[in-house]
C-alpha cells in the first residue's frame, strides 16, 4: 500500500495530516508509535523542533511502507537503515536536485534520536537496539559565518531607508541592529520596548533556544519604533505583536522575503535574515566587543556558539571597519518604563559596550586623561596619504590638539598640513 503525498497547493499542515491518514491506513502501528513520540516531544521541545521531527518521521514511515514493506517500528534493522540512507539522500528538493547534506544530516540525527529515546523509555514497540549509528549521520561542515562586508551592509541600509514601505526599514534595521533571529522578530510582543533608567531595551521573547533576553536599543532605533507604533497602534493592539500593520503580523517567511527584496534593490544578492545576524556579530568582534557581551547580545547559551566569530576576527578588517564606521553609522536612522534598578550588572555592561563600541558614537571608551599608544596611528603610518582636499579637516584636528595640550599630535598634524600645502603649491 502506498502513502502518497497530499495534493500540491494544500497548506503544509493539511499535507501533513493527509500523509498521516494514509500512513495510519497502511501501517497503524507505525503511525501510533510515531504520534505518541511526537506528543512526548511537545512537552520539552519548541514547536518548530517538533514540526521538524514530524517531517522526518513521516519520511521514514513512507519509506517503510513503500520501499521496505515494514509494518512495525520494531522490525527495522541495521540493513534497513543502510537502504534508507541511500533512499533519503536521493530525495528531490523543490525541483533543484536532491536534498542538501545539512537536511540529510538533520533528518538522520532526528531519526537516531527517535530510536534512542523509545528504547530508553522501554516502549515495547521499540527495536532491541538502535539501528542508526553515529557514522550514519554525515559530519557537519563548519564553514565560517557568511556576513556582509561594510560596503554591502551600508548599501542594504540605504536601500531599506529608501523603500516606500516603512515595514521594510523596520525589519532590516531591527535585524541588523539587534542581531535577532527572524522568528524572534515575528514574535515581538506589543510592549517589547521598555525603558530602564535612561536607556531603552528590547525584550526578545522565548525563541529557538527557549530563552528570552534584553538587548539595548540605539536612540535612532527607538525613534523608528516610536514612529512605527504611533502609525500602527490599532493593528499592534489587535494582533498583540509589535511588528504588525494593516497587513497583519509578520512571520519568518514574510521577513525573509522582505530582506531578500531589499537586498535585491541594493544590488546585494543572496541576503537573508540570518546573514544580518552574522554581520552584526562580525562587526562587533572586529570592533573590540568582548565575546561574553556578544553572546549576551545574540542570546547564545554556550560560548562555543560565539567562538565561531573569533575565527574571523582580523585586526586588519577591524582597522578598515573603523575607517568607515562613521559613514555606516550615518546610514542607520513612549514605551513602558521599568525602574532603573531593573537593569542588572550584566545588562549595564552590555549597554555600555553596545553603545560605545558598536553602535554609533565612536570606537574608543578610554577616559580622555589616559594615554594610548595607538593615538593617531593611521596618520603616522608610512602608507598614509593625504591631500589638499583634506586641509580643512587636518587644520581642525591640529587646532583641537593644541587646544587640549596634545603637543605631539599638534606637531604631527602640522607636518601633514605642511605636506598638503606643499603639494598644492
Amino acid at each position: 500500500m502506498s502513502a502518497l503525498p497530499a495534493r500540491e497547493g494544500q497548506p503544509k499542515s493539511c499535507q501533513a495530516e493527509a500523509e498521516w491518514a494514509q500512513i495510519r491506513a497502511a501501517a497503524p502501528q507505525v503511525a501510533a508509535v510515531m504520534h505518541r513520540y511526537l506528543r512526548q516531544l511537545g512537552t520539552f521541545l519548541a514547536p518548530a523542533s517538533v514540526d521538524a521531527a514530524d517531517n522526518a518521521l513521516r519520511q521514514l514511515a513512507r519509506w517503510m511502507i513503500t520501499e521496505a514493506g515494514l509494518a512495525a517500528v520494531g522490525d527495522i534493522g541495521r540493513d534497513h537503515i543502510e537502504d534508507f540512507k541511500v533512499w533519503l539522500a536521493a530525495r528531490p528538493r523543490a525541483g533543484r536536485g536532491t536534498i542538501t547534506a545539512e537536511t540529510h544530516r538533520q533528518r538522520m540525527r532526528t531519526i537516531r534520536a527517535f530510536f534512542e529515546r523509545i528504547i530508553e523509555w522501554d516502549w515495547p514497540t521499540a527495536p532491541a537496539r538502535n539501528p542508526v549509528i553515529a557514522w550514519d549521520i554525515p559530519k557537519k561542515p563548519e564553514p565560517l559565518p557568511k556576513f556582509l562586508d561594510d560596503r554591502d551592509a551600508a548599501k542594504l541600509m540605504a536601500a531599506a531607508r529608501a523603500s516606500t514601505d516603512p515595514r521594510d526599514r523596520l525589519v532590516v534595521e531591527l535585524l541588523a541592529r539587534t542581531g535577532m533571529r527572524a522568528g524572534e522578530l515575528a514574535n515581538l510582543e506589543a510592549d517589547a520596548v521598555v525603558r530602564i533608567g535612561a536607556g531603552h531595551w528590547l525584550h526578545i521573547p522565548l525563541g529557538k533556544l527557549r530563552t528570552d533576553r534584553y538587548v539595548p536599543l540605539h536612540p535612532e532605533l527607538v525613534d523608528l519604533l516610536a514612529a512605527w507604533t504611533a502609525a500602527n497602534l490599532e493593528h499592534i493592539r489587535r494582533h498583540k505583536r509589535l511588528a504588525a500593520d494593516h497587513r497583519g503580523p509578520l512571520n519568518r517567511h514574510i521577513i525573509g522575503r522582505i530582506v531578500h527584496r531589499v537586498g535585491r534593490a541594493a544590488g546585494v544578492p543572496g541576503v537573508h535574515p540570518h546573514r544580518l545576524r552574522h554581520t552584526l556579530a562580525t562587526q562587533a568582534i572586529n570592533r573590540g566587543m568582548r565575546l561574553e557581551a556578544i553572546a549576551a547580545l545574540l542570546g547564545h547559551q554556550k560560548m562555543e556558539m560565539t567562538l565561531i566569530y573569533a575565527k574571523i576576527a582580523n585586526r586588519v578588517v577591524a582597522g578598515e571597519y573603523a575607517a568607515v564606521s562613521a559613514k555606516i553609522d550615518a546610514l542607520y536612522g513612549h514605551p513602558p518604563e521599568l525602574p532603573a534598578d531593573y537593569e542588572t550588572t550584566g545588562m549595564a555592561r552590555l549597554r555600555r559596550e553596545a553603545h560605545a563600541r558598536m553602535l554609533g558614537n565612536g570606537l574608543c571608551t578610554r577616559p580622555a586623561e589616559l594615554d594610548c599608544r595607538l593615538e593617531s596611528a593611521c596618520e603616522s603610518c608610512a602608507y598614509f596619504r593625504t591631500g589638499t582636499q583634506f586641509l580643512p579637516i587636518l587644520i581642525r584636528q591640529r587646532d583641537h590638539a593644541r587646544g587640549h595640550g596634545q603637543t605631539d599630535r599638534a606637531v604631527l598634524f602640522d607636518g601633514l598640513i605642511q605636506r598638503a600645502e606643499t603639494e598644492r603649491s
